[in-house]
């Protein structure tokens, strides 16, 4: 008996409806990104382990999927190493590669490579999967697209605000409403260092980054287990909790990290990026959030994540200021700012809120159903300029039952069916019937166009 075949957990199919619906959501992102004049690129699937390693944290690290070597790939390693069960020390030796965790690294590469040939400030978009050896849950995926856009060789905060405006335009079209939450990692920094574990800011950003996931007691846990001090979590527990408008929070956190020079120039950035967006139209609500993290070690400034206002599935976008991602590939003092937009997770939510157009579908405009030889040779020419002129069109491939055809054009969502039998092949013209209605039209072919695309 043969096996059921199945697909690795964290991974999905997707149908020709719901690829109509996910190409809607790339189009829209991809129009709004054009539109402030970034370009294209596109990176390998798999990258060196050297480029990926190293630039996510630990944890990131333990995320990669890597890729055995070619062949024998065990024939370079001593068999004592084997005996020592020792896995991150085995993986160097049969290695080499691995699947891109984000986009940002491999852009980071490209940039360092493709230098010479580069305009800057390099204004970028990708759109491409990532794969993450994460567990699979609701919203989570081991295999899933990123659509990212990023701005090279600029520290100004100009950039900043520009990706606030491409959030909330693209969101707009999409009709999702969200929050824009923002922080900037100089004030963690401040924070870290007026509590008196500035040497521990990884560990502190890592921590508060998962407080709306595992509330503020596990937070606190964890900080312990890292090393953190008793005195150190309990002047941290006041900063997590400020409220006030933006601007109100901005004066509090300033009062107590006044001292910290770092968290100052972050404060500073932070209300420069505030005052830009008082003079443009934001429609998304816009939050700073001091206990909004972004745990990715490369993060140096302004960092952002996005949330859905009507569906709990965590961050949709996010992304931040990195000052020297090109310099661990020895291209240094090169800025940058991006943000990723989740595919997957957008999906979700529209599909959850039904957002997605009714007539977003792959399916044809029109079929026209196949009486016999002699309808084909008719309808043939009529199908060419149908879709030569732009219209989605298909000609059934089989002389079945007209039951049988129109059932099939119900099942694929096509609005309109075309029938040229012995009566409109004698006067020149089709039968254009609407399936939603019912309604019939007798047109002449020249006329099929114009009706369709009204």
């Amino acid at each position: 008996m043969a096996q059921k075949p199945t697909i690795p957990k964290g991974t999905r199919d997707f149908s020709p409806i719901e690829m109509a619906r996910r190409n809607f959501i790339f189009d829209t992102i991809k129009d709004v990104f054009q539109i402030y004049g970034f370009q294209q690129i596109e990176t390998p699937a798999m990258e060196n382990l050297t480029t990926l390693m190293g630039k996510y944290g630990e944890e990131g690290d333990k995320l990669l999927f890597k890729i055995l070597n070619s062949g024998d790939f065990l024939s370079m390693v001593d068999p004592s190493e084997l005996n020592q069960f020792n896995s991150s020390r085995l993986t160097t030796k049969i290695a080499e590669k691995g699947l891109r965790y984000d986009l940002t690294v491999p852009f980071a590469r490209y940039v360092v490579q493709n230098q010479n040939d580069i305009v800057f400030p390099f204004r970028r978009y990708q759109i491409q999967p990532v794969w993450r050896a994460d567990r699979p849950q609701k919203g989570r995926y081991r295999e899933f697209y990123q659509c990212d856009v990023d701005i090279i060789g600029s520290c100004s905060l100009l950039n900043e605000v520009e990706l606030i405006q491409i959030i909330d335009n693209i969101y707009k079209n999409l009709g999702v409403r969200v929050t824009i939450k923002i922080n900037n990692r100089k004030i963690l920094a401040g924070i870290a260092e007026t509590i008196g574990e500035l040497d521990r800011i990884v560990d502190i950003t890592v921590a508060i980054d998962k407080l709306d996931k595992i509330g503020i007691l596990k937070v606190n846990e964890e900080l312990n287990l890292k090393g953190v001090s008793a005195e150190a979590i309990r002047k941290l527990q006041p900063i997590l909790s400020l409220t006030g408008s933006n601007i109100e929070k901005l004066d509090q956190i300033e009062q107590v990290i006044k001292d910290s020079e770092t968290g100052v120039k972050g404060i500073a950035e932070m209300r420069t990026i505030f005052n830009y967006l008082t003079l443009i139209d934001i429609e998304s609500e816009i939050e700073l959030d001091l206990t909004l993290a972004r745990g990715l070690n490369y993060y140096t400034g302004a960092i952002f994540e996005v949330k859905s206002r009507h569906v709990e599935i965590g961050s949709i976008t996010g992304g931040g200021r990195y000052d020297d991602l090109t310099g661990i590939f020895g291209m240094s003092g090169v800025s940058g700012v991006g943000i990723s937009f989740g595919a997957d997770r957008i999906y979700d939510v529209m599909l959850q809120l039904d957002l997605f157009p009714k007539n977003t579908t792959s399916a044809a405009s029109i079929l026209f159903i196949n009486f016999g030889d002699k309808e084909e040779k008719y309808c043939l020419p009529i199908v060419a300029d149908l879709r030569a002129k732009g219209i989605r069109t298909e000609i059934y491939p089989d002389q079945d039952k007209m039951k049988k055809q129109m059932n099939y054009a119900n099942r694929k969502g096509i609005k309109f069916v075309a029938l040229a039998g012995e009566s409109e092949i004698s006067q020149g013209m089709i039968t254009l019937k609407n399936m939603d209605t019912g309604e019939q039209m007798l047109l002449k072919p020249d006329q099929l166009s114009s009706v369709l695309k009204e």
